[in-house]
């Protein structure tokens, strides 16, 4: 089964997303998301100029070859870009196979682990009334697991907080970065106030988890670990900058809330460290950034000997090729601990067909073949790209600091 045709589509249904499309001689279509938010052209141009051509020929059922031939052949390993780009193959050849066999992709996989996936929603406003009008909006609408976030006062442009219901928060549009306002000291003394009011209103019967943004040292993370600990959060995510992995130890030294890191991450060896020292609970690596369905399972294969589940990133700047390739992988491990669920905003469903399924707090991948994704390209060409940006942030005194 060779290869004949790999094409990118680079299309703005609401907002930016890349989709390769791989072809074989038999006229089976496979799809992989290769969306990398704010450097969507960078990774286009990686895949349109040297891992499409390398592609034709190629047996579609390789694929562990292909993988390795893409990964280790290039020499330069890692990075975002790179292995955004491997895995938008990795993921259109396993919804080939799927397709050819006939078989949704969990069931290539080993079958389901689990009956259905359990998603969280994303609750947030400007005042706490405000998120909690939302939070009582995402209980109505099924969710058991809900993130808050709420505007910090005294500062403008909280990460999290939409411009207005439906709205996405972080891309802009402009020739530059939208700049962000950030105040530590302000934040550390509003957050515990946020999950204080949700549990007063809402009790302790629903999941509520909360983002940092990568936005403290890990002595104000663990200070805010502590202080939340009372409201009993699903996690805390994405306490301090990724890149230093040691520095969990010393949260894990002052807080025994629960931990989740890991969107930012491109393999297993950005998480090494983490997950053997078990300085975190949750590892929230995305099919789309960390090379693939391929590559993901080996990321949750180490996490279970180590107790560490998942918590896959799967807000709205990946398409619903990687919501649903995600949502396979989910159904199948032993380690699953949750997925993120934001949904798509504009008309993503005129060029997405998904048969994935929401009820109950629940989701399911379909057991259509392959991912269960149809992918309209003829409609893709009616939204072409639009140049965004992903905010800068800046302390108040001018110094940048972590968006």
């Amino acid at each position: 089964m060779r290869i004949t045709d790999a094409r990118v589509v680079v299309s703005s249904p609401g907002r930016n997303y890349v989709t390769l499309v791989i072809e074989t001689e038999d006229g089976v279509i496979g799809v992989g998301d290769a969306t990398l938010n704010g450097r969507e052209l960078a990774v286009a141009s990686y895949l349109r100029d040297h891992v499409c051509p390398l592609l034709l020929g190629r047996d579609a059922r390789r694929i562990e070859d292909t993988w390795h031939y893409l990964y280790k052949g290039a020499y330069w390993r890692r990075g975002p870009v790179t292995m955004t780009a491997i895995a938008a193959v990795d993921v259109a050849l396993w919804d080939i196979k799927g397709r050819t066999a006939g078989m949704p992709v969990h069931q290539l996989l080993g079958g389901p682990a689990r009956d259905g996936v359990l998603v969280y929603g994303h609750a947030s406003g400007g005042t706490l009334d405000e998120l909690c009008e939302d939070f009582q909006r995402h209980l109505g609408l099924g969710y058991r697991a809900v993130r808050v976030q709420a505007a910090v006062p005294g500062l403008e442009g909280t990460y999290g907080i939409p411009g207005e219901r439906g709205a996405v928060y972080e891309p802009a549009d402009g020739p530059r970065p939208r700049e962000d306002l950030w105040e530590t000291p302000l934040y550390l003394d509003f957050a515990p106030t946020v999950l204080a009011r949700v549990r007063e209103e809402f009790g302790y019967g629903t999941h509520v988890l909360h983002d940092v943004h990568h936005r403290l040292t890990p002595g104000e993370a663990g200070r805010l670990g502590a202080a939340l600990e009372p409201y009993r959060p699903f996690w805390m995510e994405d306490p301090t900058p990724a890149e230093d992995q040691a520095a969990f130890r010393l949260i894990r030294r002052h807080t025994t809330t629960p931990l989740a890191v890991g969107e930012v991450f491109n393999s297993i060896w950005d998480c090494q460290q983490l997950i053997t020292e078990r300085l975190i609970d949750y590892i929230r690596t995305s099919v789309s950034h960390t090379g693939g369905i391929t590559h993901l399972r080996r990321v949750f294969s180490l996490a279970e000997l180590y107790g560490v589940r998942s918590g896959s990133h799967g807000a709205g700047d990946l398409s619903p090729v990687a919501m649903a390739a995600a949502l396979h992988v989910d159904l199948t491990i032993p380690n699953f601990g949750i997925q993120e669920y934001m949904g798509h905003t504009g008309p993503v469903g005129e060029v997405f067909r998904t048969s994935y399924t929401f009820s109950d707090g629940y989701m399911h991948p379909g057991d259509a073949p392959g991912l269960g994704v149809e992918f309209d390209e003829e409609a893709a060409a009616r939204y072409p790209y639009e140049p965004r940006h992903l905010p800068v942030n800046r302390r108040l005194d001018g110094t940048v600091h972590d968006w």
